[in-house]
């Protein structure tokens, strides 16, 4: 299987937008460009979620809702000091030591996106004892300015948001795509590229496809959008943590080894007729695949609970180092994982939900 230019051209654009948790706009302007041309209509949210919405032919139709989530794990700057050097606190989870040394981007409230190193105090010079862990209130985002005036001449103040300043790649002579913020622009690139494969596709369902805010700073987003749409069913696209670097053939979360069965993580398990109904569509599609269990968890852990209850199910890949400034996927989980969400969405129907909910 190959990617088109098209599937590369959106996962690079996808994936260098600016797009930490409450500063999602560049996300869900790009998302609406691409999701109406084949929507019937586009509604969004309170808090800044956005879904197309495909209607089926049927009437009194069951509700697919599928959700990714536009934010990638960032910083907020909290504090200008005199002498030029920016304080931050994390919007999403980080490890401290993943953040030394790397480039970063401020987008100022006028939009400019300016660079800098996320440096600490050196070594050396330390009151703790040496290599002691360095914590992120005692790091500081170097921009170049030597004084406060000067990061406010550049338009920086406190409140503006920071990600990592990477670009996209195929890395060479391999199917592995390395970018910022796998985690989820897989999500968001999964849901357009799936409602344009269901374009010409009468549906039993009526499908609302589109993505969340606020997720990586606890499942915000997922909760509104739920008590708008309302749905019977949900399949959640989302990217989880590859656990395959030592070789271990117990290990689980391998890229390249096809989307993930997420049998459970620590915010939903999964039914027993979805898990039943995922393994059967992956076996008469012949789709790769893998059983999964993640430390994390995801948007169907809000949805799931939403409403009178929502059967709902992950589709999702791994990615090695998500939560960094560098993550690795394998394009052909992509793909695998592209298969499997529309056949699942193509095979719901007024019964099947019913069978779905086990009643």
């Amino acid at each position: 299987m190959n990617l088109t230019d098209e599937t590369l051209k959106r996962m690079k654009t996808l994936t260098e937008l600016h797009g930490a948790p409450g500063f999602e706009d560049k996300i869900r302007a790009y998302m609406r460009s691409e999701l109406e041309k084949y929507a019937d209509e586009i509604i969004t949210d309170g808090l800044g979620g956005i879904f197309a919405v495909k209607k089926s032919v049927k009437e009194n139709a069951p509700k697919v809702m599928v959700a990714a989530h536009m934010d990638e794990v960032g910083f907020m700057i909290t504090q200008l000091t005199k002498n030029g050097m920016i304080k931050f606190a994390p919007l999403g989870g980080w490890s401290t030591d993943v953040m030394l040394s790397h480039k970063f981007k401020v987008r100022t409230s006028k939009d400019k996106e300016i660079t800098g190193i996320i440096g600490s105090v050196p070594v050396h010079f330390r009151k703790e004892s040496k290599g002691g862990k360095t914590e992120i209130k005692d790091m500081l985002l170097d921009v170049g300015a030597d004084t406060k005036e000067e990061l406010e001449k550049m338009g920086i103040q406190p409140g503006d948001s920071v990600v990592p300043d990477v670009e996209f790649q195929v890395m060479e002579g391999t199917d592995k795509l390395l970018a910022k913020a796998w985690d989820n622009r897989y999500g968001c690139l999964i849901a357009i590229e799936t409602l344009q494969a269901l374009k010409d596709v009468d549906l039993d369902c009526d499908l609302y496809i589109g993505a969340n805010v606020q997720e990586e700073v606890g499942l915000r987003g997922a909760k509104v959008s739920s008590n708008l749409v309302k749905p019977d069913v949900a399949f959640v696209v989302d990217c989880s943590p590859a656990n395959d670097m030592l070789g271990k053939n117990e290990d689980m979360g391998k890229i390249g080894e096809g989307t993930l069965i997420r049998i459970m993580d620590k915010t939903m398990i999964l039914s027993k007729p979805m898990r039943d109904y995922l393994l059967e569509t992956a076996e008469t599609h012949e789709i790769k695949h893998q059983y999964y269990q993640s430390p994390g968890g995801t948007d169907a852990g809000s949805i799931h609970v939403s409403g009178e209850g929502v059967i709902s199910a992950v589709v999702g890949i791994c990615a090695r180092y998500i939560h960094t400034s560098h993550s690795i996927i394998n394009y052909n989980d992509y793909l695998h994982a592209k298969t499997m969400l529309s056949e699942l969405v193509k095979g719901i129907n007024s019964k099947k939900v019913e069978e779905l909910r086990g009643l």
